[in-house]
């Protein structure tokens, strides 16, 4: 009989994402960016954590593009959103060992993206605060339902 206080395993990963769906995210992402004015890096990246595609707007600080890349790495290399590791951190304690983890970025903006409940790919955005940075990264995921 299953543990009912285990935590829920998480998704599956699928097959890469293909460069067509690719596109269709990140056209999403860039749209949503664009419509806001915000200087955003956007990364997707696919079910082996390799880059499939990035954009980067006019006036993105150069240090969001790496931070794009690994926002989009870290939520398929952990097949969560980076946001559950900004909060395991924020709650301190044994969350703080997220800190250690190689490669990974524990703040808002990297999300997996998901078909038939499996992880093809992540995306990654980074340019202004986290919370704006998820809203554009939102908006390419919503795009693998359309």
């Amino acid at each position: 009989m299953p543990d009912s206080s285990a935590p829920p395993l998480p998704p599956r990963y699928g097959a890469p994402i293909a460069r067509s769906l690719a596109k269709r995210v990140m056209a999403a992402a860039v749209a949503e960016a664009e419509r806001h004015g915000w200087p955003m890096a956007i990364a997707v990246v696919d079910s082996t954590s390799h880059l499939v595609l990035f954009e980067r707007l006019d006036q993105t600080q150069h240090g969001s593009i790496r931070i794009a890349i690994d926002k989009a790495k870290t939520a398929v290399d952990l097949r969560r959103p980076t946001r559950a590791l900004e909060d395991a951190v924020a709650a301190g304690g044994a969350g703080h060992r997220v800190l250690s983890l190689r490669g990974v970025v524990a703040f808002e903006g990297g999300l997996p993206l998901l078909v038939d409940g499996e992880v093809v790919g992540g995306i990654g955005v980074s340019g202004m605060p986290s919370a704006l940075d998820v809203q554009v990264a939102e908006a390419g995921a919503a795009a693998l339902a359309g």
